[in-house]
């Protein structure tokens, strides 16, 4: 289809959706439509099957989990058009209501920002008039945890956490690659994986100058681990989100845009609801890690050392084409994660998992200004907050085999007296901050 056709689109549907219980194949069809005509998608998500065909009850809970994750799922279409109607296939409740405004809002406001298209944090979703039939209640809580795996240190730490306290665990992903494959053989534990097929019509588009941009992903992949819990018999999702994924990196026509919205604290206590409200569960899905600083994590993590030959928090390196890359040392993200381990742990140590020292090259320095806050806002990218990365490089300039590093010498001079002040009354080791942890797994984080 035209570009030109694409952009006169009005309204985005949602025709239909579909589950295959002997395959565990869901399709989700999406429409965009318009004076232009009609551009059809149809997403396939794969769950992983249990060894016994599911009750009735649990086919009946997942459907409702389906539902919202119909919905959700979309928003990788709409953004192709951006259409200023978004009409929603039934009637919902006002909790899932919420979640449903706030991830086409919210969850895409960094691509409203990048695309200027301000109607897109106005959005009001379209919803049919009528009743919804209550849920039936569903409780997993005492079942075993799906622990959401990434690959990176957070998740690692949540599911060492976790398998410490005795809570056994179940490792999770959506289209797993080589590193998630990697760290799940390094834990030792069964894990299960689900498949997320994108329509390729979207990329054809996407090379012909359609919309594009980011997209709340991880309301997807939490919905996606969701249903693979109830279809599964397992118990609550766990995710490694901390308290930073709730800042925003800036403000635009008074609203925030928050590049990790999806995995703020707002995100997760909107999908929570949703999920009480439209399926039934009464402990679904929360963040072990919420109160956790980024830094607060890495110490964690640094006590944790059966994981270093595989473990990476770079997106970037997904996309190398040598498998034994897992950080590409020049992203945003790889400069916080070597700021943010250092401390913790010998000099060798963390070149060694990084395969050089970013705090011996100078070229870094430019993006190391950025994270001090220094140079410019905070990069839209998965970083914690300013404040973590000037209480790193306090500790580091305190220490003897990185004090004398090129890059840490040149950073302690560009850091403003106000920054210092700041870092020396920080509350960055201080758990703190809303969080949804049950009382059944807060102690998975104290010291065992």
């Amino acid at each position: 289809m035209p570009n030109e056709q694409l952009r006169r689109m009005d309204a985005f549907t949602f025709p239909s959706y579909s589950i295959d219980l002997a395959t565990g194949e869901a399709l989700f069809d999406y429409a965009l439509t318009g004076p232009g005509g009609e551009q059809r998608f149809t997403e396939a998500i794969t769950l992983p099957l249990p060894a016994e065909p599911p009750s009735d009850a649990t086919v009946a809970t997942l459907g409702r989990v389906l539902e919202l994750l119909h919905v959700v799922a979309g928003v990788s279409y709409y953004k192709a058009a951006a259409p200023r109607r978004l009409v929603l296939p039934a009637p919902l409740g006002g909790a899932a209501a919420a979640l449903v405004t706030a991830v086409y809002t919210k969850g895409l406001a960094e691509y409203a920002y990048r695309n200027q298209l301000p109607h897109v944090l106005e959005l009001t979703p379209e919803i049919p008039a009528g009743s919804v039939s209550p849920a039936r209640a569903y409780d997993n809580s005492d079942l075993r945890p799906l622990s959401a795996v990434g690959g990176g240190k957070d998740s690692i730490v949540s599911l060492e956490a976790l398998r410490r306290a005795g809570l056994d665990p179940v490792p999770f992903s959506v289209n797993p690659n080589h590193v998630i494959v990697a760290v799940n053989e390094a834990s030792g534990l069964t894990a299960l994986a689900a498949r997320r097929r994108i329509d390729p019509v979207l990329f054809d588009l996407n090379a012909a100058g359609a919309r594009n941009g980011h997209i709340p992903v991880t309301a997807i992949n939490s919905l996606i681990a969701v249903a693979t819990a109830v279809l599964n018999g397992l118990g609550p999702v766990v995710m490694s989100n901390e308290r930073s994924a709730s800042d925003p990196n800036l403000v635009w026509n008074g609203h925030e845009i928050n590049h990790q919205w999806s995995k703020g604290v707002e995100a997760e206590g909107l999908l929570r609801a949703a999920l009480a409200e439209h399926a039934g569960l009464t402990e679904p899905y929360f963040s072990l890690l919420r109160s956790l600083s980024e830094l607060h994590i890495a110490r964690l993590f640094a006590e944790i050392d059966r994981y270093d030959d595989v473990v990476t928090s770079c997106n970037a390196a997904f996309k190398l084409r040598d498998a034994s890359e897992r950080w590409c040392r020049d992203c945003p993200k790889c400069r916080f994660v070597f700021l943010a381990m250092a401390p913790f742990m010998p000099r060798e140590r963390v070149v060694r998992i990084f395969g050089g020292d970013l705090l011996a090259d100078e070229s870094q320095i430019p993006g190391y200004r950025e994270l001090l806050g220094v140079d410019g806002h905070k990069p839209f990218e998965c970083v914690g907050e300013v404040e973590e990365s000037v209480v790193a490089l306090s500790l580091l300039a305190e220490q003897e085999q990185w004090r004398t590093a090129p890059v840490v010498r040149a950073l302690v001079d560009a850091v403003p007296e106000t920054a210092w002040s700041a870092a020396a009354t920080s509350d960055v080791f201080t758990p703190g901050g809303p969080h949804f942890v049950p009382s059944a797994y807060a102690k998975a984080l104290l010291p065992g």
